[in-house]
């Protein structure tokens, strides 16, 4: 998400417009695949449970398809966009294959309220983690290497090892204890029925395609922001060093922030901070640099509760379909919204390489008013209007703590256990 669009422009030789339609396509498959695979999740049945198996047979095929989207290949501009489309729809697919079924374990480890915001807690400060590490390290380690392409390629193998081994500690370390009832049997109206009516899931994926919009947005174009607009390349390891710490502090407060005003009402509160972080940067100047880290971290101390607390209201929908409408389908739920997050990925990436496009973006080249004015707008205006749709949704949300509460106690005592 960081360093795809600026490795398609400024490494791999693609156009703005080229690369933004590799990024729609791509990731607009990828999206289209969560269904089909939450589905072939849910209806999975081994001695290793419905979820974990497929972190294991994904990790190698993810690993080999990451490397090969970050390489670039001895072959002609036609060849280039061909390779670009083959492995970045690629590595979409696998990355679901292992993806829906990791997302969908949250509602299968506990069935707390509590426990899940303190799962979905620490499962986002270690995706900060990494996150920082790619950030803050990747161009120092690819500057290492003869040349980016190199070097990008390297960083990726590196990564990809980890990344294995973590999803192989994962398979290994969890246990799924909540299921679906014995005698369940999903069709495939059964699985949709639990997506679409069920409102609490409907404004929760409404709230994951702005924040994941918003971030996108940002993170994509974060580079360009300092490569062109403040002329500071040199800072952009700095700048995510330091402002992905700040998301770091910010969790620690997440629990308790959505104790007090619970999981809608911590979102508003991300979402009233990160408003007011994009319009401070917005109206600073680009030799600011101090204040321009410090809107930033202002940005980023109110994209924290926003990025944990979607993935903590996620499990509570599916109680409430199983609830209301007698179907746990977890791996239905849980790819949809995970499909509209894709889809707003993928829009926000399409949708900074268009804007780039139209705005007369040229790579490695001294940029135009248009192409510096669309860039700042796209750092700043851009995801603080997306926020503004974010609040009016979660101000619609009702399935607070103490209405689940209600729910898991009425599943509790019907004849059937649902639990497992």
């Amino acid at each position: 998400m960081t360093y795809l669009l600026y490795f398609y422009t400024d490494v791999f030789g693609l156009s703005a417009a080229a690369a933004g339609g590799v990024f729609l396509v791509a990731r607009i498959v990828d999206a289209i695949t969560d269904p089909m695979m939450g589905m072939i999740a849910e209806r999975t049945s081994s001695r290793w449970g419905r979820l974990r198996p497929y972190l294991l047979l994904g990790a190698v095929p993810l690993a080999l398809v990451s490397i090969l989207t970050f390489t670039v290949p001895d072959l002609a501009e036609s060849g280039k966009l061909v390779w670009a489309y083959l492995t970045y729809v690629g590595f979409g697919v696998v990355y679901t294959v292992v993806s829906i079924p990791y997302s969908a374990l949250t509602a299968s480890l506990t069935d707390d309220h509590h426990e899940r915001t303190l799962l979905s807690t620490i499962r986002m400060a270690f995706a900060f983690a990494g996150g920082y590490v790619i950030s803050v390290g990747m161009l120092p380690l690819v500057g290492i290497f003869e040349t980016p392409a190199a070097g990008f390629q390297a960083a990726m193998v590196i990564f990809a090892v980890v990344a294995t081994g973590l999803l192989a500690l994962t398979f290994a370390s969890t246990k799924e204890r909540i299921r679906p009832p014995a005698s369940q049997q999903l069709s495939f109206s059964d699985s949709l029925k639990a997506v679409y009516a069920n409102p609490p899931l409907l404004i929760v994926i409404v709230l994951f395609t702005c924040g994941m919009l918003s971030f996108t947005v940002r993170q994509t174009v974060t580079l360009y922001y300092f490569k062109y607009n403040l002329g500071r390349e040199d800072l952009i390891a700095a700048f995510f060093g330091i402002t992905f710490p700040i998301m770091f502090v910010g969790l620690l407060a997440v629990p308790k922030l959505a104790g007090k005003l619970g999981k809608a009402g911590g979102i508003v509160a991300g979402a009233i901070v990160t408003i007011l972080g994009c319009l401070g940067l917005y109206f600073t100047p680009y030799d600011a640099i101090p204040w321009i880290f410090f809107w930033s971290c202002v940005v980023a101390l109110g994209g924290t509760p926003i990025a944990v607390l979607g993935w903590a209201m996620i499990p509570d929908t599916v109680e409430y379909a199983q609830w209301k409408l007698g179907l746990r389908a977890d791996g239905a739920i849980f790819s949809f919204a995970s499909f509209f997050q894709k889809l707003a990925k993928a829009l926000g990436g399409a949708g900074v390489a268009g804007a780039l496009a139209v705005a007369g973006y040229v790579a490695n080249t001294d940029q135009s008013e248009a192409s510096l004015r669309a860039i700042h707008n796209l750092m700043t205006l851009a995801p603080a209007a997306i926020m503004v749709v974010m609040i009016v949704a979660a101000r619609c949300y009702r399935l607070d703590e103490s209405a689940h509460a209600e729910l898991i106690s009425s599943l509790r005592e019907r004849p059937v256990d649902s639990t497992g």
